[in-house]
Formats: structure tokens, C-alpha cells, sequence
């Protein structure tokens, strides 16, 4: 068992909460784990990315090579373009498609859906209409990271579990409401992989 995903997205949106859920699960299931992130300008807006490495076996590396990504998980639409070198030509994109505008010249959403809608294996969703529906209007990144969890093989109650860990502090409510966007998150995957 392996998985190499790359998690993408701007300062402020969640891409490192996605990799604590997704850690937690791994280690929790006695996996390895290797992480590297890059936070960039993100206290800016910027992008920022997390090299996130899973397998049954001793991982001597945490980044990923270009082509070598079994999985792009990103939520903003426009970051997950930029990372599309390092997927692996049977790779899956799981991306959200409600684009944060932190540049002035940011490119027409139609025409980064149309690149987004190319790839082969691709999963693009409104996450944010969704965490909003479940009464979840912080929880995009969840919704996200419940998309990305059909396509990665470490078990569902695993990956539950770290969200109940990582949100008790909050309180039951915030951790239910967490629950419910991943939950809406992966039954969208399943339903259109």
C-alpha cells in the first residue's frame, strides 16, 4: 500500500487541517507517514502546498517526484492546476471549483474548469455550497478531504476518528458539523467517480 498526494491550496484555507485528518488516520492504522509542506506567503493569501506520503512500509523520502502523485487534493481550483505536473498518469484531482480571487488578475474560472475538466480522473466539486448545505460554512476543506478519502486506502472510521480527535477541543457540535461535511464530501466521490 502506497499513497502520494499533494495537498494544494491558498493561506487560510485548510490544506493543513486536510493533512492532520488524513495523518492521523494513517498513523492510527499503523502506517508510515512522511510529510513535507511549504507554507509560502500564506499569511498573504499565498499558496501553499503539503507533500504527504503514506505506505505499509518504510518511506525514505517525504516529496513526491513530478509524475508521481497518486492523488491532488486541492481547494481552490486554480492551485490545482499548478500542481498537475506531479500526477501520475493514473492519478486522481479532487478539487473544489469555488475559486478565491486573491490576485488581481485572476484567470476566468470557465477556462481553469475546462483545463480542470480535461484530466481524465478527475473529481471537482463546490465544496464551500456544500459544507454551507450541511450547515458547515467553515468546512470546505472537510467536504474536500472527504472527497479525497474514497481514493485513499486507509479505513473510513479511521479517518472519522481523527476528525473527532482533531475538532474535540471545539466541542461535540463543531466536530458533528465536521462530520457531515466529510461525510458529504465522500458520498459526492463515490457517486461520481
Amino acid at each position: 500500500m502506497k499513497s502520494d498526494i499533494i495537498l494544494a491550496g491558498v493561506g487560510g484555507q485548510g490544506i493543513l487541517t486536510i493533512a492532520t485528518v488524513i495523518g492521523y488516520a494513517a498513523v492510527e492504522s499503523g502506517l508510515y507517514l512522511k510529510q513535507a509542506e511549504v507554507h509560502g506567503m500564506s499569511q498573504r493569501g499565498g499558496n501553499v502546498q503539503s507533500h504527504l506520503r503514506i505506505a505499509d512500509k518504510e518511506i525514505f523520502s517525504d516529496l513526491i517526484p513530478d509524475g508521481g502523485a497518486d492523488l491532488i487534493v486541492s481547494v481552490e481550483p486554480m492551485e490545482a492546476l499548478r500542481y498537475l505536473p506531479y500526477l501520475s498518469p493514473q492519478g486522481w484531482l479532487i478539487t473544489n471549483t469555488t475559486p478565491f480571487k486573491n490576485i488581481p488578475n485572476y484567470p476566468e474560472i470557465d477556462k481553469i474548469l475546462a483545463e480542470i475538466n480535461k484530466q481524465p480522473r478527475h473529481i471537482a466539486l463546490d465544496a464551500d455550497a456544500m459544507a454551507k448545505a450541511v450547515g458547515n460554512v467553515r468546512g470546505m476543506n472537510i467536504v474536500i478531504a472527504g472527497a479525497a478519502s474514497v481514493f485513499i486506502d486507509i479505513p473510513f472510521e479511521k479517518m472519522e476518528a481523527g476528525i473527532g480527535t482533531i475538532f474535540a477541543r471545539k466541542g461535540a457540535d463543531v466536530v458533528e458539523k465536521n462530520l457531515a461535511a466529510f461525510r458529504a464530501g465522500r458520498k459526492q466521490a463515490e457517486e461520481n467517480r
